[in-house]
C-alpha cells in the first residue's frame, strides 16, 4: 500500500488516542468511581453498587432538589434567551433602526465578560441595603419594589435566571442575526406582493427558515444550563440555604467535603441527563429543518 495513503490514518489514529485518553477514559473512570465509597478519610475504596444513586433519589434527599433546580434553570433560561435574542435580532435587522452595529455591540458586550465577574458585579448591585437597584428604586419613590433580591426565597432564583439571561442573550442575538441575514430577500418580496403583513411573513418565512439556527442555539443553551456553576456560585453560592443549588454546586460541595464518590455520582447523573436531553432535542427536531 502506498505510504502516502497511510498518512491520514496516522493523524486520525493519533487524534482518537488523545481523545480517548484525555476525554473518554476520565469520564469512564468517573462513572466507575460513582459505584464506590471513595472519600478523603480512608485509602481503601470499596465497591458499593448503586447505593450512591439510591441516596440521590431517595425521598428526603436534598440532591433531588439540586437536580430539579438544574432542570428548571436550564428550561427557563433557554426559553428566555431564545425569545429575547430573537426579538432583539428582529429589531436590529430593521432598516428603520439607526446605528444598528452600535446597538448590537452594546447588547453583545456582556458576553465577553466572565460569568464570575458578572455575578460579583450584580451581587453588589442587588445588595438590599447598599445596592444600586434598591437605592434607585427608593430614590424615585418605588420603595415597595425594593426587595431582598438574593436572599428572599421567592425572588432569588428568578433573579439569578434573569441575570444569566442578560449575560447570554447577546450571543443568541448575534447568532440569530446571522441566520436572518442569510435568508434571501426574494421570499419577503414575494410575500409583499401577496400583501402579507409582518406576522404572516414571520410565521411563514422567517421562523421556518430559522429552525436550524434555533435548534443550534437551543443545544448551546441547554448544554450551558445543565453545566451552570460560576454564575450561581458568584451570586448566591447556592443559597439562601440550598434554594439556588444546582448539580454542579452540589458536586463542588461534595468534593470540598472529601466525599468524592458522591461528587462523581452527581457528575455522572449530570452527564446522562444532559446526554438524554440533547438526544431528545435533536430527535424531536430532526427532519423538521427547512432548506434555505
Amino acid at each position: 500500500m502506498d505510504r502516502n495513503k497511510l498518512y491520514p490514518w496516522y493523524f486520525t489514529s493519533g487524534a482518537l488516542i488523545i481523545f480517548f485518553l484525555l476525554c473518554f477514559l476520565p469520564g469512564i473512570i468517573g462513572i466507575l468511581y460513582s459505584f464506590t465509597d471513595w472519600n478523603n478519610f480512608t485509602d481503601k475504596i470499596n465497591f458499593i453498587g448503586i447505593k450512591n444513586y439510591l441516596e440521590v433519589f431517595q425521598g428526603k434527599s436534598e440532591y433531588r432538589m439540586y437536580i430539579w433546580n438544574t432542570v428548571v434553570f436550564t428550561t427557563i433560561t433557554t426559553i428566555m434567551k431564545t425569545i429575547v435574542g430573537l426579538i432583539l435580532a428582529l429589531l436590529l435587522t430593521q432598516k428603520v433602526i439607526k446605528l444598528k452595529n452600535f446597538h448590537r455591540m452594546v447588547i453583545f458586550s456582556p458576553q465577553v465578560m466572565s460569568y464570575l465577574v458578572v455575578g460579583l458585579v450584580f451581587k453588589s448591585m442587588l445588595h438590599p441595603q447598599t445596592g444600586f437597584l434598591n437605592g434607585f428604586l427608593n430614590s424615585i419613590g418605588l420603595d415597595f419594589l425594593a426587595i431582598n433580591w438574593l436572599t428572599d426565597l421567592k425572588w432569588v432564583f428568578p433573579t439569578v435566571m434573569s441575570v444569566d439571561t442578560w449575560k447570554g442573550m447577546g450571543y443568541i442575538m448575534v447568532v440569530i442575526i446571522a441566520g436572518l441575514m442569510s435568508i434571501s430577500p426574494d421570499y419577503y418580496e414575494a410575500a409583499n406582493i401577496d400583501g402579507a403583513n409582518f406576522w404572516e411573513k414571520f410565521r411563514s418565512i422567517t421562523l421556518p427558515l430559522l429552525k436550524p439556527i434555533i435548534i443550534n442555539v437551543t443545544i448551546l443553551n441547554v448544554t450551558y444550563g445543565f453545566r451552570v456553576f460560576d454564575m450561581i456560585y458568584s451570586l448566591t453560592n447556592g443559597g439562601p440555604g440550598n434554594a439556588t443549588g444546582v448539580i454542579n454546586t452540589a458536586v463542588y460541595k461534595e468534593f470540598s467535603k472529601g466525599n468524592y464518590a458522591m461528587g462523581t455520582t452527581l457528575s455522572s447523573i449530570l452527564f446522562f441527563v444532559l446526554l438524554f436531553s440533547l438526544y431528545f432535542i435533536i430527535k424531536s427536531m430532526e427532519n423538521k429543518e427547512v432548506e434555505m
